[in-house]
């Protein structure tokens, strides 16, 4: 019966994608602002987010929200744990700003689902040219920042098993010192209820819990890297202990 339901629920965002991609691609062309554009994106993250509650039962807490209360119109980056893509949906819905994601540029050419989000502010890169990828995320990621958008990264780079840990790679530390970001880290345990890369998605609770700002000020790329990791692991197995026995 989870297999069926999963299996709904993969029909029911792919339904809603074609109109909202089209509705949001028409509203481009017409000259609506990048806010607006952005709002029609997170009614569809939002319309797959509950979804998911009602057909799979797939339900989400939220802890330490209050830790982005101070922050104010300080430039932030959000790095994540990444298992499934539940939390690529969800950040969008819970974060008190606009969001912008770094991601490859191969996501652009999937129909609909590229085409939308080739429409908003993100931070599309080549990973096989690393030093221009990263310069074109310096140079973007400053300019989002500078308009109140908070940037989101997935330090691990991809979508890691549920109770492993993936090499956390030093792209958002780095564009934290050279910005004077503060980096707010997320753990998420995602995997408990969807799977990295599975159709089927399980009844019960992401626990997604918000760390408290670290400021780069003073820090060198490695060592803000190193206290992200440290809180978002631990975290991870304070929420998800059985993942890590």
């Amino acid at each position: 019966m989870h297999l069926i339901k999963s299996w709904i629920h993969l029909f029911w965002m792919l339904l809603t994608l074609i109109p909202c991609s089209i509705y949001l691609l028409l509203r481009l062309v017409m000259g609506a602002s990048k806010a607006t554009l952005y709002k029609c994106a997170v009614f569809w993250l939002n319309n797959c987010i509950v979804s998911l509650d009602k057909i799979c039962n797939v339900k989400y807490v939220l802890k330490g929200m209050e830790n982005l209360d101070g922050l104010g119109n300080l430039p932030v980056i959000v790095l994540v744990k990444h298992q499934s893509t539940y939390e690529t949906f969800l950040m969008p819905v819970i974060m008190p700003h606009p969001v912008s994601y770094v991601f490859k540029k191969e996501l652009l050419r999937i129909p609909f689902f590229g085409w939308a989000i080739g429409s908003l502010d993100m931070i599309h890169i080549d990973r096989s040219q690393r030093t221009k990828a990263f310069a074109k995320v310096v140079e973007q990621g400053r300019e989002l920042l500078a308009k109140g958008n908070w940037v989101v990264m997935f330090p691990e780079g991809t979508r890691i098993e549920r109770g492993e840990v993936g090499v956390y790679k030093l792209g958002g530390a780095r564009l934290a010192v050279q910005t004077g970001a503060h980096v707010v880290p997320v753990a998420v345990t995602s995997a408990k209820c969807w799977p990295r890369k599975a159709v089927l998605k399980s009844p019960g609770v992401v626990e997604v819990s918000v760390g408290a700002p670290i400021s780069s000020e003073g820090l060198a790329p490695e060592e803000l890297m190193a206290k992200v990791q440290e809180w978002i692991e631990s975290e991870m197995r304070r929420l998800d202990p059985a993942a890590y026995a």
